[in-house]
């Protein structure tokens, strides 16, 4: 039987366990865990709201030396020192306290950002089809990639792009939050994005927000004059995404597929626990990924006995490819089970938790780091590819002209020629 996300989750022990546990113990809202005296006089919801997103930071983040190098309990009081009686207030008491942190993937979500994440890790999205991420510099904003069929990739936004300015307001004061909020709007209404490429080039594009498909899995049968391949590719991790890979590879083998080349371009992640579930299907056996939490214990989650797809493999990676997908890329390299081609990766190897707070709104707090299977640490290094591809990059990866795909097809093809037993998947490509 296919594993569903859950299933994978639970039998992997040491990832999911210590996460469970890391999660429920940021669930307790308990005087016990306040980590001090409570106030002399009541709190009112508003400055409850500031504790407790205090209180679950104390608990939780992975680095609780650097929490007490910035002094985390006299960042509390200094909040508390302020007039909290709105949530707006609440609102801006909290990111002060985390903006001391300094690492920007430990974040207040907002009631309308928080919707608009969860909406889209169940494969909704109303805006303009921008996945960002924190850039070089304290309060700079890039791209990490524009999802498929959305106005952003239409508009050929790429991926490393710095976002300088949203309708005039530049990025030090919206954050990487408030961008994110910024770019989400009403279908037909437009938003003016301040750009500069990786060049230093700066200009302005204006995008009309609209419903965007995600359609997380696509795939097809790609033929040639000798041989039939797959191709899968995987825009994000979603919660159905391991439902739908599976349905994808069941029909490729209908098909008889030789080979499969997976396409990881412009994934920015989303679930790790559906990016498991696929690791899941293509490795036999191997470690997947490494995590070390704030004890520095550091757990091997490994892959079931049996395998989903046994043929040889090929993955496209590129400056797009993060978080939950490095993970699946760098499992199947340091594996030896798939050859990775394109451009390096992203580099985002930590791992949050998120919590819903009492009015709406969420906390997202770095909880663990995770490392390749060989231990190579993926945050701020990103993955490199076997083979460097510099050929310009498709603005539709997988369409027509897309001449990373020819190259990953022909050197698929290259290697079932010289192996035809490959296809069995007893010899992983190298």
């Amino acid at each position: 039987m296919y594993p569903t996300v859950n299933d994978v989750v639970n039998a992997m022990r040491t990832l999911g366990s210590r996460l469970v546990q890391i999660a429920t113990a940021l669930a307790l809202v308990t005087a016990l865990l306040l980590g001090g005296s409570p106030p002399a006089q009541a709190l009112n919801d508003a400055q409850q709201l500031v504790v407790d997103s205090w209180r679950l930071v104390n608990q939780g983040y992975f680095d609780p030396d650097h929490l007490d190098s910035i002094r985390w309990k006299r960042q509390r009081q200094k909040a508390l020192e302020k007039t909290i009686n709105t949530s707006e207030e609440a609102y801006q008491a909290i990111e002060v306290m985390l903006s001391s942190i300094g690492e920007p993937y430990t974040r207040l979500l907002r009631p309308r950002d928080y919707a608009a994440l969860k909406d889209s890790t169940s494969g909704n999205l109303s805006g303009v089809g921008l996945q960002l991420g924190p850039g070089s510099s304290s309060d700079a904003v890039v791209i990490i990639s524009a999802l498929e069929g959305s106005p952003a990739a239409d508009a050929g936004l790429a991926p490393g792009t710095e976002v300088t300015a949203v309708d005039g307001t530049p990025i030090s004061s919206l954050g990487l939050g408030g961008t994110a909020n910024s770019l989400r709007g009403d279908v037909g209404t437009q938003v003016v994005l301040s750009i500069q490429n990786k060049d230093g080039d700066v200009s302005e594009v204006t995008l009309e927000r609209r419903n965007v498909d995600l359609r997380p899995v696509r795939t097809r049968r790609v033929r040639s004059a000798t041989h039939t391949l797959g191709y899968l590719r995987i825009t994000q991790f979603s919660e159905d995404v391991p439902q739908q890979v599976m349905e994808a590879l069941d029909e490729l083998k209908v098909k008889n597929v030789e080979g499969l080349i997976l396409d990881l371009r412009n994934n920015s992640g989303g679930l790790v626990s559906a990016g498991l579930a696929v690791a899941d299907d293509f490795l036999k056996g191997d470690a997947i990924v490494e995590t070390r939490d704030r004890n520095g214990i550091s757990d091997t989650v490994q892959a079931r006995p049996t395998r989903l797809y046994d043929g040889p493999m090929l993955t496209l990676v590129n400056a797009g490819t993060a978080s939950a997908s490095e993970i699946l890329a760098g499992a199947l390299q340091d594996s030896g089970r798939s050859l990775l081609m394109g451009q390096q990766t992203f580099g985002k190897g930590l791992i949050q938790t998120l919590t819903n707070l009492s009015d709406g709104s969420g906390l997202a707090v770095t909880v663990a780091g995770y490392m390749t299977p060989n231990g190579r640490d993926i945050q701020g290094e990103g993955i490199a590819p076997d083979q460097i591809l510099e050929t310009p990059e498709a603005l539709n990866p997988g369409g027509e002209g897309d001449l990373w795909l020819a190259s990953a097809e022909n050197w698929m093809e290259s290697h079932l020629a010289m192996d035809p037993q490959s296809s069995s998947g007893d010899d992983a490509p190298a």
